[in-house]
């Protein structure tokens, strides 16, 4: 479930749980985009952290896509940057397999 706001490792794990149990709230966010980190060190250190934050990017891009059925190529592109969607949107795309509506007789008490 998404109460509030998935986003980064959250919305992956969101989206890789179990299929007709995904679910959000209608004012939730999902965000989705590449893996981002600092790194200091010798110039090594700094080339071998840049290796494996790219073959982390590329891992997670594969898993969106299999659990999403978006394209990997869609999936690339979106990823390149912060991408923000609304429950509704996150429906679309993939990440959710519904949007959890508050009860009707609840709201009237």
């Amino acid at each position: 479930y998404c109460v509030g706001q998935a986003s980064s490792m959250g919305a992956l794990l969101l989206c890789a749980g179990t299929k007709g149990k995904r679910h959000a709230l209608p004012n939730s966010r999902i965000m989705i985009h590449q893996p981002w980190g600092g790194v200091q060190g010798a110039a090594e250190d700094i080339s071998r952290q840049a290796k494996e934050i790219l073959k982390l990017r590329d891992k997670i891009n594969e898993m969106l896509a299999i659990h999403t059925g978006q394209s990997l190529e869609k999936i690339v592109k979106d990823t390149d940057r912060d991408y923000f969607m609304s429950s509704q949107e996150a429906k679309e795309y993939g990440i959710i397999d519904e949007v959890i509506m508050p009860n009707k007789k609840q709201l009237n008490k």
